[in-house]
């Protein structure tokens, strides 16, 4: 039985950074991936993920995003590459919802610039979109978007590069935790450890099962849509941009090289029971709530052709924040799960964060109220 100092199951967003952190260490660490780097079968995929400090979710995330921009662009600097497009964000909802309040309420905490401008300095200043003048409108000039998988293979490669081993295409049946660590079994053998990073996305209600942790999986579309308009394009001064709506809190990308103008709804989603069994198809129905967006808000695309759609997954909190935490009984099992849809944009961090409390129990990451204990009660976590 082969044995390392760390094993991480899943390396996708969060288990690729952890897999980097902990080789950037110096430590033996092996990652299971049970598909391919880079894959779409779970949650990390999709082109892009918008990025922002003024988090509405919460300020107690913006000292993590503040940790995160900065190790993204570490990885950048290692890799040569551009992962991170800062073209701004353009928010856009009503002055009383949680959206905007939560904007306001981040920004103002940290100190965090965001401008706030009137629906007709809007629509002039981006003249792709339409804002009726009853909605607020607020710009995070800084924030912007992440290239999901060129990120997650640059973490991988990063990794690999200072000693990772990685094992594709290698399904994890079981972990089990003893005295001296844990022994994991997979379908071409076992491994022991004396730690694991649990990472496993939309699996983590299987690989966690133990744990009782209340996480439902939805099934999410994203498309892209075949505009020419040069009021969309990244290069034109185009931003990410989200709108929360009474029909629902939509979101997309400008049009930057060959791919099209990306619009989702974050909101709803279809309860999956079997991670496996994801209709990756396109449902009747399942564009309409998009393309009414557009009709809405984005009138220049509305009549543009679907050029191409995928699905993904969330897998929700009941509350919508993360879960980042160590195993009750066996310590030496840390895991992350829970993301709702809004965690890559953290994943440079919270892999330091995984590496910190797999290798010394603790990190100095602000990370008390992601503990387990929120959903479990004070005796699930640490």
């Amino acid at each position: 039985m082969r044995r390392y100092d760390f094993i991480v199951i899943g390396i996708g967003g969060m288990g690729g950074a952890a897999l980097y952190h902990l080789a950037q260490r110096g430590v033996r660490v092996l990652g299971l991936e049970r598909f391919s780097i880079g894959h779409d079968r779970g949650s990390s995929h999709g082109g892009t993920r918008i990025i922002r400090r003024a988090y509405f979710e919460h300020p107690a995330y913006v000292p993590l995003l503040i940790r995160a921009y900065h190790l993204w662009q570490e990885l950048e600097a290692q890799t040569g590459q551009v992962l991170l497009h800062r073209c701004g964000l353009l928010v856009c909802g009503p002055a009383d919802g949680a959206v905007v309040a939560g904007v306001r309420r981040s920004a103002r905490e940290h100190g965090i610039v965001v401008e706030e401008l009137t629906p007709e300095e809007a629509g002039s200043r981006f003249p792709g979109f339409s804002v009726s003048k009853e909605l607020t409108v607020l710009l995070e000039p800084e924030a912007g978007f992440l290239r999901v998988e060129a990120c997650v293979r640059a973490h991988v490669m990063q990794a690999l590069a200072r000693g990772a081993e990685l094992h594709e295409g290698e399904r994890v049946h079981r972990v089990t935790a003893d005295g001296t660590g844990v022994v994991i079994e997979t379908d071409n053998g076992r491994y022991s450890a004396a730690g694991a990073v649990i990472c496993g996305g939309p699996y983590s209600g299987t690989l966690l099962a133990e744990l009782g942790l209340p996480l439902q999986v939805r099934r999410k579309l994203m498309f892209w849509y075949g505009v020419t308009e040069p009021a969309y394009r990244l290069e034109r001064g185009c931003p990410t941009f989200a709108f929360d709506t009474p029909n629902g809190f939509f979101y997309g990308f400008p049009v930057h090289g060959p791919e099209g103008l990306k619009v989702a709804e974050h909101t709803g989603g279809a309860e999956v029971a079997d991670p496996d069994m994801l209709d990756r198809s396109l449902r009747p129905g399942d564009e309409e709530p998009v393309r009414a967006f557009l009709v809405r808000h984005l009138p220049q695309a509305a009549q543009a052709p679907l050029q191409a759609h995928e699905a993904c997954m969330y897998t929700m909190t009941p509350d919508e924040h993360f879960v980042i935490d160590r195993h009750p009984q066996h310590p030496q099992i840390v895991y992350a799960a829970g993301f709702s849809g809004h965690g890559f944009k953290f994943a440079s961090v919270i892999g330091e964060v995984l590496a910190d409390l797999a290798a010394s129990g603790r990190t100095s990451h602000p990370i008390a109220f992601l503990s387990a204990a929120r959903l479990l009660g004070p005796s699930s976590g640490r």
